[in-house]
């Protein structure tokens, strides 16, 4: 599939994350079979751009590209800014935020609140594209509410604004992450509008990416929380829609090879007090189900040294493969 001019390997795409698809994350989900990995939202306020966030979440040192990066606001202007500043810095792809169900995002009427206001998607998303100077592309949810469900006009604002792909998580703003992503919504957008579409939500497995892809129709998968602590899932379900086989599971060496380069790209990319913390989550996510893994989670939680961490992961695994 091509977004632009970008021709993408697959239809495999790793969902923005905040606090989670940093430069580590999505270097690993690449190389595991996913074609693009959206960087963590980047806020369009100028005064933030110097801060040590925005500075972390903007590093894609290492990266293949294309390099997308998704910008977060509800000013067309702002938002238009960002995305130059951005392409500047080498963004390959901007992606704008319309999806996020994140109290402190949308109380500033941004990510999918804007979903309320038409009129203002349409200007942003005029904006945005006519500043950036690289394929724009868009993630929303599927309306307000379910009550309220607006994603094919949004989309058809989205096609004639000149946005090169509409990525749409199957839930709505009201639903937050709350029960299962329906699919019907995406189907008929996909049906209307001729730009890719890309499904999002509740994709687990290699059968349940083909059984979306089969009835949404969509071009492709956007992947999120079920790829935290299992980033070969894009490989399996690349090998799976290619060849209707399934993967051999990987086995614990290769596991824990997994983690600890990541742990290693943590530590590297935010300094080793800091890293430690935020590779907590993703050693819980890798080893939940290991065996002994939530007794060994109890005990990693604790380690605030970064390499007596390291040290913990790497005996845990070498016990598995022993």
């Amino acid at each position: 599939m091509k977004i632009g001019v970008h021709q993408l390997r697959n239809g495999l795409f790793v969902a923005p994350m905040a606090g989670i698809t940093d430069r580590p994350f999505r270097r690993i989900a690449r190389r595991m079979g996913a074609a693009l990995a959206v960087s963590e939202m980047i806020s369009s306020r100028p005064e933030l751009r110097e801060s040590r966030k925005t500075r972390l979440r903007q590093d894609h040192a290492g990266e293949p590209g294309p390099i997308s990066v998704q910008i977060a606001g509800a000013d067309p202007a702002m938002l238009a800014d960002a995305a130059r500043y951005n392409a500047g810095l080498g963004a390959d792809i901007i992606d704008i935020n319309m999806g996020c169900p994140a109290k402190k995002v949308c109380n500033v009427q941004a990510g999918s609140a804007l979903l309320e206001d038409e009129t203002l998607v349409a200007r942003i998303l005029e904006a945005v594209v006519a500043a950036a100077g690289v394929p724009v592309t868009l993630k929303i949810r599927t309306g307000p509410s379910q009550q309220r469900r607006n994603a094919l006009r949004v989309a058809r604002i989205a096609e004639d604004a000149g946005v090169q792909a509409l990525a749409i998580h199957g839930r709505s703003r009201a639903c937050m992450f709350e029960g299962r992503a329906e699919y019907d919504t995406i189907a008929e957008v996909k049906s209307r509008v001729r730009i890719p579409v890309i499904a999002n939500g509740d994709v687990e497995s290699p059968e349940e990416a083909k059984r979306v892809l089969e009835l949404t129709g969509a071009d492709g998968i956007m992947i999120g929380r079920a790829a935290q602590g299992r980033p070969w899932l894009f490989r399996s379900i690349a090998h799976y829609l290619e060849t209707g086989e399934q993967l051999t599971a990987p086995a614990a060496p290769e596991i824990g090879a997994l983690l600890m380069e990541h742990l290693e790209g943590l530590y590297d990319l935010y300094g080793a007090e800091q890293g430690a913390r935020v590779a907590r989550k993703h050693i819980g996510w890798t080893v939940r189900d290991l065996p002994g893994g939530e007794a060994f989670r109890g005990e990693v939680v604790r380690i605030t040294d970064a390499a007596a961490q390291h040290s913990a992961v790497n005996d845990y695994f070498a016990k598995l493969a022993a």
